[in-house]
């Protein structure tokens, strides 16, 4: 059984509101945020959601293997392929065929590795380590990370062309600071989980207080630090003791006084994380090196709508044309348009087949 998504704060309802839309669209999913926010738990319910909820959920974690055992792992192998390949064994794309691949941690994927996703991403197409046949499969990849792929790809320790293959629908949780209203609910729900895990436990729920207490500690672990908070309350049955042993209380974000946004010019898009998220954002469309005055000309929110509008139409039209074998008439039948729509569309927005 796996968990629910809990949370009733504003981040966490859009969340399930886009879970909700890109269900049945098995376009590729990356889910980013920090450690212990519960990338694998909004996973599970992209894949229980969808029309493949019936099908295999495979997860597979890229930080946790050595290169070479990762890539056997993905792909599968023949008998001999290598020291110790004593029988023919399929891989992860193989037993997640009409299901759900999910890669945790694919920023830790090795460079070289990546480019081989690349191509099954692509073709839907792989070869088993030892073998010179192709198989093809039909997975829903979800890929998360804890790590900003942004600056990996500046690093170039992540390719490029790789996360525009991932990113075509992104889910971005929250750490558990920033949505304090949700940590009543999960501290409701892991106490009903645990009552029956640990059925002679001595463990109260926080009175008003300590609830409070609870809300206003920023959680540097996340929802897997309160989860284990309470574990732990089941046991020793004692709030005093859990607060003793949590980790110093972290400074809080802040955002700076931005009432006079004009006045503040060079702070203007880094006063906290969520402010850079979005300045992130709208780097891609508008300049913000330029003066206040000429950055708020730019924003046009009907451009800047149009422009997004555009990227995502062409995501789209390149998955879909990339998983048919860039059969236009095919991929045209898919997305419900016209041959000649798709065809002026290709060319508006630059969409090639790869080179072979």
């Amino acid at each position: 059984m796996s968990t629910p998504l809990i949370g009733v704060s504003k981040s966490m309802l859009k969340i399930k509101e886009l879970i909700n839309h890109v269900a049945n669209t098995c376009l590729n999913v990356l889910i980013t945020g920090e450690t212990g926010v519960g990338k694998e738990v909004v996973a599970q319910s992209l894949y229980t959601e969808s029309n493949r909820s019936t099908q295999h959920f495979v997860k597979i974690n890229c930080a946790a293997l050595p290169e070479t055992l990762l890539e056997s792992e993905l792909y599968g192998y023949e008998k001999g392929a290598f020291t110790g390949a004593h029988k023919k064994r399929p891989g992860k794309f193989q037993t997640a065929d009409k299901g759900v691949l999910f890669l945790d941690e694919i920023g830790d994927m090795p460079l070289a590795l990546q480019s081989k996703m690349l191509h099954v991403l692509q073709s839907g197409e792989f070869s088993p380590l030892g073998s010179d046949q192709d198989f093809k499969t039909d997975v829903w990849v979800i890929a998360a990370t804890n790590h900003n792929l942004e600056e990996a790809i500046r690093a170039k320790t992540f390719r490029e062309d790789l996360f525009y293959r991932l990113n075509i629908i992104k889910i971005e949780i929250p750490p558990l600071r920033q949505r304090k209203e949700d940590i009543p609910s999960l501290i409701e729900y892991y106490f009903r989980l645990y009552k029956t895990e640990y059925p002679n436990n001595m463990g109260s729920k926080p009175d008003a207080e300590t609830l409070n207490r609870l809300c206003n500690y920023p959680w540097p672990g996340n929802v897997r630090q309160l989860q284990n908070c309470i574990k732990k309350q089941m046991v020793v049955n004692s709030w005093d003791k859990i607060f003793e042993e949590l980790p110093s209380e972290h400074p809080q974000d802040i955002p700076q006084d931005i009432s006079n946004p004009l006045a503040h010019e060079s702070n203007l898009f880094h006063h906290n994380k969520e402010t850079n998220d979005r300045m992130s954002i709208i780097s891609e469309f508008v300049d913000l090196s330029t003066s206040s005055e000429k950055l708020f000309e730019d924003i046009s929110l009907k451009k800047i709508k149009k422009l997004a509008s555009d990227r995502v139409e062409k995501e789209v039209i390149t998955f879909v044309l990339g998983r048919v074998g860039w059969n236009r008439s095919k991929a045209a039948k898919i997305l419900k348009i016209s041959y000649k729509t798709l065809l002026y569309k290709m060319s508006e927005f630059e969409v090639d087949p790869p080179v072979k």
